[in-house]
């Protein structure tokens, strides 16, 4: 372990925690692993965060970043302005969202962004055809969908917004379709969905519908400890949007690209968002980019305003990144051309069961659950009770501590730990992720 930097702030950590000094410095990546300061090779648990969905060092994605330094390595795309490799990923974008009929699509530079991005278009959507009225989001309690103050306003998670309230008003929060833990005790899948969509339909009655903008979720829960829905969920909250108007907004930064085991979450349940966000997967974390794609509902209600409703004032300066949008392209040509979506189910599903037969029986595991390569392992005191383990005690630090010891990296996330490995992970490596965790568990939960 190396010193922490004296002038450096870490995002997600209390700065003054003594605990805090010591950290993690990675200084090379190669394949699935990466390796320290101290010359070990580490496998990658955590896929960078979520996004080195194709590796690290990928030759393609690099060359592809040089050549277009030497091309042009900036320039904006405000007012009218492009440049050809934004063009480029503006039309495989839509082509590969073709299942979902998306139509058009804004760049930003990462998730929060993305979200950011899809809450204002929605609004402006409403506003456009003359019901500016509607301007309430709906989101789930246990969602993440970034740091920005549009985000951290749907957030379900108090953590991220108690330090910044007051946030946005007009945001309210409905329970999660989470199995393991729902305040109707449920265990039925079917019945658990059912009672999630007339919650969503109830809310939306309860706040007037002509006063609802939209809806928005995760496909699977990440941060908020990968929380799978019922398969009839996401059909049943698409029902619900509909019978509405309700817009559905599908917050795919983490799941787009392949790392739920399909190309695109709602995709997995054979639904289409009216607004999807994406960053992380995009170009697996080479250059930051986000995206926000909308579909030709939304499209065509703000391109046919006729008055100032329909001026898009949002971008960024490094919207559509030229670099970016080139490693982008390289990223994605991998994506599909290495099936990494199916090798994502592949393995995933080999993972899960390998971690549910080898730490089901550990007095503090509750619950091992994902879909693809998002995996969570839930930390509990008592298995009846399904009572969580004190996020402040460090029980699950000291277990990713003992797995890095080990030679893997894994997520410690409060009560959970959290796996999420490069979408072009093999079995070498989930035999490795698995016997490292085993092993953590085994000196740590006595």
């Amino acid at each position: 372990m190396s010193e922490k930097s004296k002038t450096l702030w870490n995002p997600m950590v209390h700065p003054g925690v003594p605990g805090s000094h010591s950290t993690l410095e990675i200084v090379k990546g190669d394949g699935n692993y990466v390796q320290n300061r101290e010359g070990q090779w580490l496998v990658d648990g955590v896929g960078g965060l979520w996004n080195v969905n194709v590796g690290h060092n990928r030759t393609e994605v690099k060359d592809a970043i040089k050549a277009q330094l030497d091309e042009l390595e900036y320039f904006q795309i405000f007012d009218g302005v492009t440049h050809p490799r934004v063009k480029e990923l503006s039309d495989l974008i839509i082509e590969m969202t073709k299942p979902e009929g998306m139509a058009r699509v804004m760049y930003s530079s990462g998730g929060s962004d993305a979200v950011e991005t899809a809450l204002k278009i929605s609004r402006q959507y409403w506003k456009a055809i003359g019901q500016a009225q509607r301007y309430k989001f709906i989101s789930l309690k246990q969602g993440y969908h970034g740091v920005h103050f549009g985000g951290a306003s749907v957030n379900g998670n108090t953590v991220f917004r108690t330090n910044y309230e007051p946030v946005l008003p007009g945001c309210v929060h409905i329970d999660a379709p989470w199995l393991y833990r729902n305040p109707w005790n449920c265990e039925d899948p079917e019945e658990l969905g059912q009672l999630c969509a007339k919650q969503l339909e109830a809310e939306i009655i309860f706040q007037g519908p002509e006063t609802v903008a939209a809806f928005i979720a995760e496909p699977v829960q990440g941060a908020g400890g990968v929380i799978v829905p019922p398969a009839n969920y996401w059909p049943l909250i698409r029902e619900v949007c509909d019978k509405y108007g309700v817009l559905l907004i599908a917050d795919e930064v983490v799941t787009g690209f392949g790392r739920s085991g399909s190309m695109f979450g709602v995709r997995g349940w054979g639904v289409a968002a009216d607004i999807q966000c994406f960053a992380k997967g995009i170009n697996s974390g080479y250059i930051p980019l986000g995206a926000t794609v909308v579909n030709e509902r939304v499209a065509q209600g703000i391109e046919s305003c006729e008055n100032f409703s329909g001026a898009v004032m949002h971008g960024y300066t490094y919207s559509g990144h030229p670099v970016a949008c080139a490693a982008a392209l390289a990223s994605l040509k991998i994506v599909q051309d290495e099936d990494l979506p199916g090798n994502a189910a592949v393995q995933g599903a080999d993972l899960l069961t390998k971690l549910q037969s080898s730490l089901g029986d550990f007095p503090s595991v509750g619950e091992v659950r994902g879909k693809g390569l998002m995996v969570a392992i839930d930390l509990v005191t008592d298995k009846k009770s399904r009572t969580p383990v004190d996020p402040m005690s460090g029980f699950a630090n000291q277990i990713a501590a003992v797995a890095l010891r080990e030679g893997v990296i894994a997520r410690p996330v409060g009560t959970k730990i959290i796996i999420s490995p490069p979408l072009t992970i093999g079995t070498e490596e989930v035999d490795k992720m698995v016997a490292a965790l085993l092993q953590g568990f085994t000196e740590v939960d006595r």
